[in-house]
């Protein structure tokens, strides 16, 4: 005869906490890691931002400026008398030169720079030239007057000589 054990009823409580893995409602199973092809680009725009911050910071610091000076104002026409202290080198378009308006040839003009120059205490000289001439011409006349011992060589445009009534140099 077989003999039917009967089982006896868990208690209340006893079954509920053996399904519900300490009071969760649901149970999740962790999928197995897997590799991610996708670039994370939040640190590389940080990057990015600190470098620009960085560069945007350190621009004024690295511009360089040219020390000129500039005349404060032009001469009016009845101010336009040529100041004898100033040395005026005037290059005409057929290759003229004068100096204070007393010719010199190109071969001389060194010497006589040097001559002129070599008892004053302020050596500024001033240049102007026709605006057919060719840049190489103004700059044989520069090296002749750095090479007297010039310190200041000013370039008088043409633009210059028309409005501060200049048009006597």
């Amino acid at each position: 005869m077989a003999a039917v054990v009967a089982k006896a009823p868990a208690p209340e409580g006893a079954n509920r906490m053996s399904n519900r893995h300490h009071e969760a409602d649901d149970v999740v199973t962790a999928e197995a890691p897997h590799s991610n092809a996708d670039i994370n680009i939040t640190p590389f725009i940080d990057v990015l931002l600190v470098l620009i911050v960085i560069f945007l910071a350190a621009l004024p610091l690295s511009q360089r400026g040219l020390d000129i000076n500039l005349p404060l104002e032009t001469r009016g026409a009845q101010q336009a008398a040529a100041d004898s202290s100033q040395i005026v080198l005037q290059y005409t378009a057929d290759r003229v030169i004068t100096i204070n308006q007393q010719p010199v040839a190109i071969q001389q003009l060194e010497q006589r720079l040097r001559t002129i120059f070599e008892q004053r205490r302020e050596k500024t000289m001033f240049i102007a030239g026709a605006g057919n001439l060719r840049y190489g011409e103004i700059i044989e006349v520069i090296d002749a007057a750095k090479g007297a011992g010039i310190t200041k060589v000013g370039i008088v445009t043409e633009q210059m000589r028309r409005s501060g009534g200049a048009d006597a140099l």
